[in-house]
């Protein structure tokens, strides 16, 4: 890996607020620092106003934790987001997914998942492939989601494919372990 392009700050470069933001986002985690806070709160009031924007589609949207966490693997699957895949494995967990439902989200098919999990993966995949979900499988995502859970899944999609952008673009590594 190449040397990121912008580095993560600390207390100087963040501020007060930002960095202890970073360091409360950090252990949520599970990490002691996520290179992601760090670097991303170097651009002050960006960095938050993009934090009550995620934090509303990944804590408290209208999609349960567990099939929101679903979404987002497929997408770092899609993505090819190292760093996003690590991070959403360990929250998959806590929000209930099992190391098999976790592994079957860089598959792709849709074998072995439930209905209203399979048709969320299917409009992810086109929504990565096409920028767009076709007539048949939207049908399919209402029939088990309501009007404001399918606009979220598009913001979700939407959301996390531009994260892995910028965390390619800015070259953000990996984070420390917590060993």
């Amino acid at each position: 890996m190449r040397a990121p392009r912008v580095a993560p700050g600390g207390r100087r470069q963040l501020g007060l607020v930002n960095f202890l933001l970073g360091k409360a986002l950090s252990r949520g985690a599970g990490v002691r620092e996520a290179h992601l806070f760090t670097t991303l709160g170097r651009n002050r009031s960006l960095f938050r106003a993009w934090l009550l924007y995620s934090g509303a589609l990944m804590l408290r949207g209208r999609l349960p934790r567990r099939e929101t966490e679903v979404v987002i693997l497929r997408v770092a699957h899609h993505c090819d987001s190292d760093y996003e895949r690590r991070h959403h494995v360990r929250l998959g967990r806590r929000a209930g997914l099992t190391t098999g439902e976790i592994e079957r989200t860089r598959a792709d098919g849709l074998e072995g998942w439930r209905p209203s999990d399979a048709v969320l993966l299917a409009a992810t995949d086109q929504l990565i492939a096409h920028e767009g979900i076709d007539d048949a499988t939207w049908a399919r995502l209402r029939a088990y989601w309501d009007e404001a859970q399918a606009i979220e899944l598009t913001l979700l999609v939407g959301q996390y494919r531009g994260l892995a952008t910028t965390i390619r673009t800015l070259g953000i590594a990996p984070d420390p372990s917590t060993d």
